[in-house]
């Protein structure tokens, strides 16, 4: 018989357990969003804009030389990225910069960097 090690070996609820987990528990909306986010980082075309990003603001151009792609591929990707709050852009004569949107962001690049690394 094949063992199923996930599973409880006595039904025992935890009742004062669970009551808190439900206070605590995000609503639906909010994990979808969740959700959503965590589907952005899961390509690694943005991966490698977020990752190079963390290091300096860039242009379109820049970015595009740097990862051997199109331009339209870049700003395709970046316009997914500043819908998803990640990245932000700023003017400087003709030229617009890209740059990670806050220290979250940061944040979640360098832990998951340092994640795989370790």
């Amino acid at each position: 018989m094949q063992e199923y090690p996930e599973l409880c070996e006595e039904h025992h609820v935890h009742p004062d357990l669970l009551a808190h987990m439900k206070l605590e528990m995000p609503d639906e909306s909010s994990l979808y969003d969740l959700a959503e986010l965590f589907k952005v980082f899961g390509d690694s075309t943005r991966i490698r804009i977020l990752y190079v990003l963390f290091e300096s603001e860039l242009c379109v151009c820049d970015i595009a030389e740097l990862l051997g792609m199109s331009q339209s591929a870049i700003s395709h990707q970046l316009r997914v990225l500043k819908q998803a709050r990640l990245v932000r852009a700023r003017r400087e004569g003709k030229t617009v910069f890209y740059f990670l949107a806050d220290d979250h962001v940061r944040t979640i690049i360098g832990q998951g960097m340092e994640h795989i690394t370790e």
